[in-house]
């Protein structure tokens, strides 16, 4: 069974960096492409980083420049550098498989940017 163990979000002033990490069990972790998701109140889930498993990344529109995702294959996690944090980059951060469909989502890390 997959597990996903997200952390690293707390409460950061705008401008602010945060790093967030996933752990992932239950899988051969490094043949899959991973992602990290965003779910902030009254909106739907989105997308905001991918990493396939041979390191090419893609992100939203709205993080480039500021976010950079990357992954440890020994260690079976992914990481998500936040830099330069909006307001509006407040939510609940998720990682999952970049493709659907997703595995069982974990509890995710809250990130909440004060202005």
């Amino acid at each position: 069974q997959v597990q996903l163990v997200e952390s690293g979000g707390g409460l950061v002033q705008a401008g602010g960096s945060l790093r967030l990490s996933c752990r992932v069990s239950g899988l051969s972790f490094s043949s899959y492409d991973m992602a990290w998701f965003r779910q902030a109140p009254g909106k739907d889930r989105e997308l905001v980083a991918a990493i396939s498993w041979s390191w090419s990344s893609t992100y939203a529109d709205s993080v480039v420049g500021r976010f950079t995702i990357s992954r440890d294959n020994a260690e079976s996690t992914v990481y998500l550098q936040m830099n330069s944090l909006k307001f509006e980059d407040t939510a609940v951060y998720y990682c999952n498989r970049q493709r659907s469909p997703q595995w069982t989502w974990g509890q995710g890390t809250q990130v909440t940017v004060s202005s």
